[in-house]
C-alpha cells in the first residue's frame, strides 16, 4: 500500500474525528487501521508523527477493528512495533503500551485464549515490578501499572495470583500507581474468592511468593467478568486468623501512605479499601478512623465525596454524632460561601439533599432533610430571587423538604409562598424573557410535590398560577405540561382554576387558541358544562383551518369524558357537533364533526372512549379524518400486547391412555373470552384444537387445561402457544406466550390392555423376545449405587414396572404412541453402578432413550 503524504494523513484523520460514524459507514475504517499499523512500523515517520497516529488508535479502537479477531491481530502488530524500538529511551513506549491495552480491552479480544494478551501481560508486569527505575523510566512504570489496572478492571481477579508480589511493591518503589493497582487487585480478589466458593480460597493470599519464572503461564483461575452488584460477594468472606491479620496490616499500610497521593487518588483508594473491609467478616471500620480525622477538615471536593461515601457505607460504626454534626456544619457553610464557584456550591447542596444519616428515619431512597439540620443552620440556605437559577432551584428543593418536616414550621411555608409569588410576578411582566417563565414553572413543579399533602396551601398556590395564566395566556403549553407532570393533587384545583379563567375569555380574541388548549386538557377531569358553553359561544373564524382543528380537538376531549348520549350536557354536545358538521368551511373538518356525531350517538361511554383514545401504534397522518378513522379501526381490531397470563405445567396424575398434557393458566387481571391456540413445532403431531375459557379472574384458582397429544412419531417437540382475549376496556388483544417443551418422558404410557398381564413370570420375556429381529438392542451403564436405583424406579418408572426384584433388578416396559415400545432391564452390579439393557421395535427411539437415561444419570 502506497504511503500517504503528511497533508493527506491530516485530512483523513480530521474527517475521522469530525464524523466517526459516517467514516465507518464508508467502509474505510478497517483499511485505515491496516495503514496505521504499517505507518507505525515505517522508518520514514518520526516519533511525533507516530505519536499522533497512536492517539487515533487510542481514540477509535472499536471503529478501526470492530471484530475481536482483527483486534487480536492489530494488538500483535503493535507489540511487534514495541519490540522493534531501540533500547534507548523513546517517547513511543508509553503510547504503544496504552494502545495495545485499549485495543484488547475495548474490542473484546482480552482473555486466556488471546496470544497478544499472553505477550502483553509479562511485559507490563516486568515494567511494573522493575526494582529501581531511573527518572526516565518512572513514567513508563506508572503507565504499565495503569495498563494493568485497566486489565484488572476488565477481568476482575486477573492479578489475584500475584497479590503477594504486588504487596511487596508498596515499599519499593511504592509509587501512587502501585498503591492504586494493589487496592483494586485486593478488592477484586476478595470478590472473586467469594464467587468461587469456600473450596477456592487459598491460604497465604497476601504472603509474598517467588518471582514468576520466565515463560511461566499466567494464572487465569480467578479471572472473570464482573457484573457489578450481581457478582458482589454473596455474604461476608471468612478468612483465617493469620490471613485476617495480614489483610489488616496491608490495609493499614495503604492508609498510612495515602496522604502522599493526589486527592482524586486518595478518594479512589478510600472507596476501594472500604469495599475491602465490607467484603470480609470481622474487619473493623475503625482502621479508617485516623484518615477520617484527617479528612473531616479537607477542602477538596473529591475527598469530601469519599468521606460521605464512607459515611454511607459504615454509618454510626465509624461516625459519631459529633462527626456527623461537624460534617453537616461544613456542608452548610460551604453551600453558602460566596467565594466558591457555582458548581462547587451546587455540589455541597446536593450532598445536603442526599446526606447519609447515622440514624435514617425513612425507607432507603426517600428524600428528607438531615436530622441534625436545625432551623438556625437552615436559615442561611433559603432561596432568594437574586440567586442563579441552578442555585435557587437546589435551595428551593431543600426548602420544600423543610416544609414537610416539623422543624420547618410556618416560616418555611411562608418563605416558599413568597418566593413563588415573586417568580410568578417576574414571569407575568410584559416582555419577560423565556428563562423567567421556565424558572417559575420548574420551581412550581418542585413546590407542587411538596404541597401535595397540604390542601390548605395548595389552593392559594393554584389560584396564583391561574392569575399568571390570566396575565400570560401564551404560557398555556407550560401549564399543560405542569398539569401532566405535577400529579393528581395539583391537577384538580389547578385545572378548575384554569378552566374558570379560560371560559372567562381573558386576553381577548388573540388568546382563544390558548384557551382551547387548556380546556382540551382539563375536559376529562372538570365539569363539561362551562367548557361546552364556551365552545358554543366562541366566535367562528371562517377559513381558519387551525382554529377549526383546535375546536374539534376540544369536542373530542369532551366526547371522551361523557358517558354517552342522553342528558342536558350530552344533548348540547350533540347539537354543537351538528352545527359544526354543517357550518365549518373545511370539508375535512365537517367530515370529522360528522364522524364524532355518529360515534357519540351510536356508542356507549366505554366503547366511545376506546374508539377516541390515543393510538400509539398508528403514526400521525396528514388528514385529521384519516387519523380518526385509523384510531377508530384500531380500537375495533386485534391489538398485539403482552398478556397478563401465566401458564405452567400441571403434574401428570394418571399415566394411562389417552396421552394428555396438563397446563394450568392464571391471570393477573380480569380477562374475558379467552381462546388459547396451540401449535406443535419440530415433530409430527396431530393438530391441537383451540381451548376457550369464558373468564379468568385474578386471585382465583388456576384453570386446568388438558391437551390430548397424538404424536405420529414418539419424538420430543415444542408447544407454541398464543392467546386472543378481551380486556376490561372492551379491546380485543393478541399475545404470544412462552413455548413449553414436550419431553421424551411426557410420551410414556403403560402397556396396552391387550398386552400380557403384569407380574406374570414370562410376560416381560415374551415382550423382550418379540422385539428382535425387527427391532434394535443396546446397553449402557448408569451411575446409581445403593438405594439410588430403587428411588429412581419409584420416582420415574413405577407405572411401567412389569417385574422386579428390589432393590437390584427391575424390568420396565413402556409404550410410546402411536405404536412403539421401549423395554429396559436394570440390574445393579454392587457398588459399580447399574447395567441397563434396552430393546425397542423402533430404531429411531434408541438415541432418544439413551439421551433420556444419561440425563437421569447426570441429575443424580
Amino acid at each position: 500500500m502506497a504511503p500517504r503524504p503528511g497533508d493527506a494523513w491530516g485530512r483523513l484523520l480530521a474527517a475521522l474525528r469530525a464524523g466517526p460514524a459516517a467514516f465507518g459507514a464508508q467502509a474505510g475504517a478497517e483499511a485505515l487501521g491496516a495503514q496505521l499499523l504499517s505507518e507505525l512500523r515505517s522508518e520514514r515517520r518520526g516519533e511525533p508523527a507516530k505519536g499522533s497516529l497512536l492517539a487515533v488508535v487510542l481514540e477509535f479502537p472499536t471503529l478501526l477493528w470492530p471484530d475481536p479477531a482483527a483486534a487480536e491481530a492489530a494488538a500483535a502488530g503493535l507489540l511487534d512495533t514495541l519490540a522493534l524500538l531501540a533500547p534507548r529511551p523513546s517517547a513511543l513506549r508509553r503510547p504503544l503500551l496504552l494502545a495495545v491495552t485499549s485495543v484488547l480491552a475495548a474490542c473484546g479480544a482480552l482473555g486466556p485464549d488471546s496470544a497478544a494478551t499472553g505477550r502483553l501481560l509479562p511485559v507490563l508486569w516486568a515494567l511494573a515490578a522493575e526494582p529501581a527505575p531511573g527518572p526516565e523510566r518512572r513514567p513508563l512504570q506508572a503507565t504499565a501499572c495503569e495498563c494493568l489496572r485497566e486489565l484488572e478492571s476488565c477481568l476482575p481477579g486477573l492479578l489475584a495470583g500475584r497479590l503477594g508480589l504486588l504487596r511487596g511493591l508498596q515499599d519499593t518503589p511504592g509509587t501512587q500507581a502501585h498503591r492504586l493497582l494493589f487496592s483494586l487487585t485486593l478488592r477484586n480478589a476478595l470478590r472473586a474468592l467469594a464467587r468461587a466458593g469456600p473450596g477456592a480460597r487459598p491460604r497465604g493470599l497476601l504472603a509474598p511468593g517467588p518471582l514468576p519464572a520466565e515463560g511461566q503461564a499466567w494464572d487465569w483461575s480467578l479471572a472473570g467478568e464482573d457484573g457489578g452488584d450481581q457478582t458482589a460477594p454473596r455474604g461476608p468472606l471468612d478468612l483465617g486468623p493469620a490471613e485476617a491479620r495480614e489483610l489488616r496490616a496491608a490495609v493499614s499500610q495503604l492508609l498510612d501512605a495515602s496522604y502522599l497521593l493526589t486527592p482524586p487518588a486518595q478518594a479512589r483508594l478510600l472507596r476501594e479499601l472500604s469495599q475491602v473491609l465490607r467484603a470480609v467478616r470481622g474487619q473493623p471500620p475503625a482502621l479508617l478512623k485516623p484518615q477520617l480525622v484527617r479528612l473531616l477538615g479537607t477542602a477538596r471536593v473529591s475527598l469530601l465525596h469519599a468521606v460521605l461515601a464512607l459515611k454511607d457505607a459504615f454509618g454510626e460504626a465509624l461516625f459519631t454524632a459529633q462527626d456527623e454534626a461537624l460534617l453537616l456544619r461544613r456542608l452548610v457553610g460551604a453551600a453558602q460561601h460566596p467565594a466558591l464557584q457555582a458548581p462547587a456550591r451546587l455540589f455541597y447542596l446536593h450532598c445536603l439533599l442526599h446526606f447519609p444519616e447515622n440514624w435514617p428515619l425513612g425507607p432507603a431512597g426517600e428524600e428528607g432533610v438531615p436530622v441534625l439540620l436545625t432551623p438556625s443552620l437552615a436559615a442561611g440556605l433559603l432561596p432568594g430571587l437574586l440567586q442563579d437559577p441552578p442555585d435557587l432551584l437546589a435551595r428551593l428543593r431543600l426548602l420544600c423538604l423543610l416544609c414537610g418536616e416539623e422543624l420547618g414550621g410556618d416560616w418555611a411555608l411562608a418563605h416558599l409562598q413568597g418566593l413563588l409569588a415573586g417568580l410568578r410576578q417576574g414571569a407575568a411582566r410584559p416582555g419577560a424573557p423565556p428563562d423567567s417563565a421556565a424558572l417559575c414553572f420548574r420551581a412550581s413543579f418542585l413546590a407542587a410535590r411538596c404541597l401535595a399533602g397540604r390542601p390548605g396551601a395548595l389552593a392559594p398556590f393554584a389560584e396564583g398560577l391561574a392569575e399568571l395564566y390570566r396575565a400570560r395566556p401564551d404560557l398555556a403549553p407550560r401549564f399543560v405540561d405542569l398539569l401532566v407532570r405535577a400529579g393528581p393533587a395539583l391537577a384538580e384545583p389547578l385545572g378548575r382554576a384554569l378552566q374558570r379563567v379560560a371560559v372567562e375569555g381573558a386576553g381577548g380574541a388573540g388568546a382563544l387558541r390558548w384557551h382551547l388548549r387548556i380546556l382540551t386538557e382539563v375536559a376529562g377531569a372538570q365539569p363539561p358544562g362551562p367548557t361546552l358553553g364556551f365552545l358554543r359561544a366562541a366566535p367562528r373564524r371562517p377559513g381558519d383551518w387551525a382554529w377549526e382543528q383546535a375546536l374539534l380537538g376540544a369536542c373530542r376531549a369532551l366526547l371522551r369524558g361523557t358517558p354517552g348520549p342522553g342528558g342536558a350536557v350530552p344533548g348540547a354536545l350533540a347539537d354543537l357537533l351538528q352545527e359544526l358538521a354543517r357550518g365549518l368551511d373545511d370539508p375535512d373538518g365537517r367530515d370529522r364533526a360528522r364522524l364524532y356525531y355518529s360515534l357519540f350517538t351510536h356508542l356507549a361511554g366505554p366503547k366511545l372512549r376506546s374508539a377516541l383514545g390515543p393510538t400509539r401504534s398508528v403514526p400521525v397522518l396528514g388528514s385529521s379524518l384519516v387519523e380518526e378513522n385509523e384510531g377508530f379501526a384500531s380500537a375495533l381490531t386485534v391489538r398485539e400486547t403482552q398478556a397478563p397470563l401465566r401458564l405452567r405445567r400441571a403434574p401428570r396424575l394418571a399415566k394411562e391412555p389417552p396421552l394428555t398434557l396438563g397446563l394450568t393458566v392464571e391471570a393477573s387481571e380480569m380477562l374475558y373470552s379467552l381462546e388459547l391456540r396451540f401449535r406443535i413445532l419440530g415433530s409430527p403431531y396431530e393438530p391441537l384444537e383451540a381451548v376457550r375459557v369464558p373468564c379468568l379472574r385474578p386471585g382465583a384458582s388456576p384453570k386446568l387445561l388438558l391437551l390430548p397429544l397424538e404424536p405420529r412419531r414418539p419424538f420430543p417437540a415444542l408447544l407454541d402457544i398464543s392467546v386472543v382475549y378481551a380486556n376490561p376496556s372492551g379491546l380485543t388483544c393478541y399475545a404470544q406466550l412462552p413455548g413449553l417443551p414436550i419431553a421424551f418422558a411426557d410420551l410414556f404410557l403403560p402397556l396396552l390392555p391387550s398386552s400380557p398381564e403384569k407380574g406374570h413370570p414370562s410376560a416381560f420375556q415374551d415382550l423382550w423376545a418379540a422385539c428382535l429381529p425387527g427391532g434394535v438392542e443396546s446397553c449402557m451403564w448408569g451411575p446409581w449405587r445403593g438405594q439410588a436405583l430403587q428411588t429412581l424406579v419409584t420416582e420415574h418408572w413405577k407405572p411401567f414396572v412389569v417385574s422386579a426384584t428390589p432393590p437390584t433388578r427391575y424390568q420396565v416396559a413402556i409404550r410410546l404412541p402411536p405404536s412403539s415400545q421401549l423395554l429396559l432391564q436394570l440390574e445393579a452390579s454392587g457398588e459399580d453402578g447399574v447395567r441397563v439393557a434396552l430393546r425397542t421395535d423402533d430404531w429411531a427411539i434408541l438415541p432418544l432413550a439413551g439421551e433420556y437415561l444419561r440425563g437421569l444419570g447426570a441429575a443424580t
